[in-house]
């Protein structure tokens, strides 16, 4: 029998580089080089507790999903590089990530989420639809007019949380 739980790791950690950088080239292959100039500036302790978290899901000894949140502002977490391996996407692990996201964010003191995905990804849209999020823009019509002028192709969207959300989602 597979297990799998949650473990705490640094955004630094040697085994996540090959994610990471997996995660960025699927990007690219969605965008292009369409965010490349508008790129934000990481930093690693905007991940660290008690503020920060980067969490991996692992199974069987290696890692299947991952997500982040940092600050945004006081009561405010923004979720970060949600990702599930590609030979293991649309089984729920993505949601099993964004629950446990929420649960930490809500311990750490956040009452409410942020999050942005891009254009080109309707199934993470889908996933934080149905999970509670609420989008900051029209989900009707072709995506892809949010990444024309005005729109810079971010999607966000907010969620406040509290511990009956919480645990209602569990």
């Amino acid at each position: 029998m597979s297990q799998q739980f949650f473990r705490d790791v640094s955004p630094e950690a040697p085994e996540l580089q090959p994610i990471l950088t997996g995660l960025f080239a699927f990007y690219e292959s969605r965008y292009g080089d369409f965010f490349r100039n508008n790129q934000e500036v990481e930093k690693t302790e905007w991940y660290l507790p008690p503020r920060g978290l980067f969490i991996v899901l692992e199974r069987d000894g290696e890692i299947i999903a991952m997500g982040a949140y940092k600050p945004f502002d006081n009561e405010t977490a923004e979720l970060k590089r949600i990702w599930t391996r590609g030979d293991l996407r649309r089984q729920g692990l993505a949601l099993l990530v964004v629950q446990e996201l929420e649960r930490r964010a809500l311990r750490a003191g956040y009452r409410r989420l942020y999050l942005t995905t891009g254009f080109r990804q309707p199934e993470a849209v889908r996933l934080y639809s149905g999970f509670g999020y609420q989008p900051q823009f029209d989900l009707s019509g072709d995506l892809e007019r949010y990444g024309q002028p005005p729109y810079d192709g971010r999607l966000r969207f907010t969620k406040v949380i509290d511990v009956n959300s919480v645990a209602q989602a569990s």
